[in-house]
């Protein structure tokens, strides 16, 4: 256990969303681990601390009929439990593999899971929109709970309301303290010329947040979406005349509408754009518009395992493993995890 906690040991299980993401959480949340050690052995003296901070062992495969097949190697009686799972693409069958291996867990004694979703599919069905509409978004939150979950950690839901889905904590992460980090630097000497745009009325609030914090001035590319990944450009709020755009969005599916917000926003001026989004999708035709698209750096955080067949030289993957290390440490210490947000 950590120090001061009261949670039992500490366990942490990955499905196969995103291996390398889990890797990278436990590394720093194992350099976390020790620092803190350090600094309470040099406040209190001896305490005690756990130095087996990894992936722990369990198997997740799948049966010759597709079913999946899972098995926890180790016990996780009365130990503090968090699962790292992705429900992305394939996103029925991630969802499933998070679905049993909380089960599993719950069955096996766990005192307490947390399911880490950092990025949360079946979010963009989150109301009745239409006569006979599903509310999936609420369906995977009872799911979730039904499975076993005691907590849930994810990052920059399709909508913020979605945390009201569930009747046991959530907490909701945002990746735009890993975006102001980045841009602050990239644009530390001409940081005048930045101006954050939305790339839809929907995106306004994320935008504005990361100009405050950049101290810069917001723009909104007015659309109207006639189907789900189709978009007209009707207006651009702002001016952008000769400025460094930079697109902000929670994720990029098809690509549609932040590749035509980027034209539109050159046509109205702008020198150079740029684009950020916490979750890159990049489903479809995604890859070849952004390829053929102005947007000269495409920024992504990697909640979503990216196959190379998916890649260009002008999109940069930033890790968001520290963020998550962190949020780990406070929910099984018991801190705040809203100092985070």
């Amino acid at each position: 256990m950590f120090v001061g906690s009261s949670n039992g040991d500490i366990k942490i299980f990955a499905c196969n969303s995103n291996p390398q993401l889990a890797n990278d959480i436990v590394t720093h949340l194992s350099k976390l681990s020790e620092k803190t050690s350090k600094e309470n052995a040099q406040k209190f003296g001896t305490v005690q601390v756990n130095k087996d901070i990894r992936l722990n062992d369990s198997d997740v495969g799948y049966f010759k009929d597709g079913e999946i097949s899972l098995k926890i190697n180790e016990s996780v009686r009365e130990c503090d439990v968090f699962v790292i799972q992705s429900t992305s693409y394939p996103v029925n069958d991630n969802l499933m593999e998070l679905l049993i291996m909380i089960d599993a867990l719950r069955r096996a004694s766990a005192k307490r899971i947390t399911a880490i979703i950092p990025y949360y599919g079946y979010s963009r069905q989150d109301r009745k929109d239409r006569a006979r509409d599903p509310i999936s978004a609420k369906l995977v939150a009872n799911l979730l709970t039904i499975a076993g979950a005691d907590r849930i950690l994810t990052m920059d839901l399709h909508c913020a309301q979605i945390q009201g889905f569930f009747d046991i904590p959530l907490d909701h992460l945002r990746g735009l303290p890993i975006f102001y980090e980045y841009y602050k630097e990239k644009f530390k000497d001409n940081i005048e010329e930045v101006i954050i745009a939305s790339p839809d009325l929907g995106s306004v609030g994320r935008a504005r947040n990361l100009a405050e914090l950049l101290n810069v001035s917001i723009s909104i590319v007015d659309k109207r979406r006639h189907k789900e990944d189709e978009s007209e450009v009707l207006n651009i709020i702002g001016d952008i005349k000769g400025k460094i755009a930079i697109l902000t969005d929670d994720e990029i599916d098809t690509a549609g509408s932040i590749t035509n917000a980027a034209q539109a926003l050159i046509e109205s001026g702008a020198k150079e754009v740029y684009a950020c989004a916490t979750h890159g999708k990049f489903s479809g035709e995604a890859i070849e518009r952004i390829k053929n698209s102005h947007i000269k750096e495409m920024v992504i955080l990697d909640t979503i395992l990216q196959k190379p067949e998916k890649s260009l030289p002008n999109i940069k993957t930033l890790s968001a493993g520290k963020y998550f290390a962190e949020a780990i440490f406070r929910v099984h210490e018991g801190l705040p995890v809203s100092e985070l947000f």
